[in-house]
């Protein structure tokens, strides 16, 4: 699964750095896959091709949030999810949306960043 921030997030930013795969962005930022991966290009779940360096329109207008689509919870880099480690009021939890086996965030943490 990904994680996700809760809307008790107080802005801090503690938990943006701490990700290995620049999947958390400040409230408002567009966001891009290119942003801390190796991905030139991505196919989108409805088969259009964007460029890895097109801005995405952000999540969360007002706290910091997290692309689950670049979410591996840490899984290959890490023991557990960073941001949730390091957050200081508990927002950064489980996405029930975004369910993932261990193996299928192994996957998407090498398609992130495959070698270019």
């Amino acid at each position: 699964m990904a994680i996700m921030i809760t809307d008790e997030c107080i802005n801090c930013g503690a938990c943006e750095p701490e990700c290995p795969n620049n999947a958390i962005y400040e409230g408002g930022a567009q966001w891009r896959w290119a942003d801390g991966t190796s991905l030139k290009e991505v196919t989108t779940g409805d088969g259009a091709t964007v460029s890895g360096t097109a801005p995405q329109t952000p999540v969360s207008d007002e706290y910091y949030y997290i692309v689950s689509d670049k979410c591996t919870e840490c899984v290959g880099f890490h023991e557990e999810p960073q941001c949730a480690a390091v957050c200081p009021v508990d927002c950064c939890v489980d996405d029930p949306d975004m369910r993932e086996t261990r193996e299928r965030l192994l996957e998407k943490k090498e398609w992130l960043h495959i070698a270019a």
